[in-house]
């Protein structure tokens, strides 16, 4: 059941205003599991199926104009997963960034990837980089991917970073603010998230751009990752139309 009670498949789709889209659509890309268990398939099956879906939502954002997209691929908690299933996700990114290479200059994406590159296999990495490299100077659609991304880690990384310059003596603890710990995440130069989805079920951020989503809005569906089409994501838009932004204040309409 979704967050009020109804599925959310079963409500009527309706068509997003155009020109008020969320800035940036942040989503955890969640349920390949259950989706492959449920049809008594590997479910490595599920994350095969999950990673089209991924392409088929990004050229949606960036066909209708979704400035940034921001998907939870691999945690830092994941790794504790089976081996082969790890292997499976890393042999699916590694595809993706394969065909990124070759078409982020025809569909204009800007591509990055945020996370600690440490635990990284080199061939990848090296992909990762020379596919950001190559997407740089693109002007469409800016793709986050987070790859052994951890909120609390990406957080403590800037403290860290933060605390290196106050022990040389170039920065002094009380300049530092809420904004400059931002200029040391892995999102720095991206505005925060206005709307993060979550399909699958689950309501919990799961350790996902925790800094980021003070103020973002959020969206739970039952429908499992593989099956979010275009219309679950019209839906999700539609929904966050409709809410009413304060951003801590008070709603001057009422």
């Amino acid at each position: 059941m979704g967050l009020f009670g109804k599925k959310k498949r079963d409500l009527p789709v309706q068509t997003p205003d155009m020109n008020a889209l969320p800035k940036h659509i942040a989503i955890i890309m969640d349920g390949n599991g259950r989706w492959a268990k449920q049809r008594h398939l590997p479910r490595t099956a599920g994350h095969s199926v999950g990673s089209e879906t991924f392409r088929k939502i990004a050229t949606y954002c960036n066909d209708i104009g979704v400035k940034y997209l921001t998907v939870y691929a691999f945690s830092t908690e994941n790794w504790s997963r089976p081996q082969a299933e790890v292997t499976a996700i890393m042999g699916l990114l590694r595809q993706y960034v394969l065909e990124a290479i070759d078409s982020v200059e025809k569909d204009n994406i800007h591509l990055r990837f945020w996370g600690d590159r440490s635990r990284i296999a080199p061939e990848l990495l090296e992909l990762m980089e020379h596919a950001e490299k190559k997407s740089e100077r693109m002007t469409g659609i800016f793709v986050n991917v987070c790859l052994n991304y951890g909120g609390r880690d990406e957080i403590t990384k800037a403290v860290q970073k933060l605390a290196e310059s106050v022990k040389a003596g170039s920065l002094a603890p009380q300049d530092i603010t809420a904004e400059l710990i931002g200029e040391h995440l892995y999102s720095a130069g991206t505005p925060d998230p206005d709307l993060i989805i979550r399909p699958s079920g689950e309501i919990r951020t799961s350790n996902f751009l925790l800094w980021q989503s003070a103020y973002s809005e959020y969206y739970f569906t039952d429908v499992l990752w593989p099956d979010f089409d275009e219309r679950e994501l019209d839906r999700a838009i539609v929904s966050f139309q409709s809410r009413s932004r304060r951003f801590g204040g008070v709603d001057a309409k009422k």
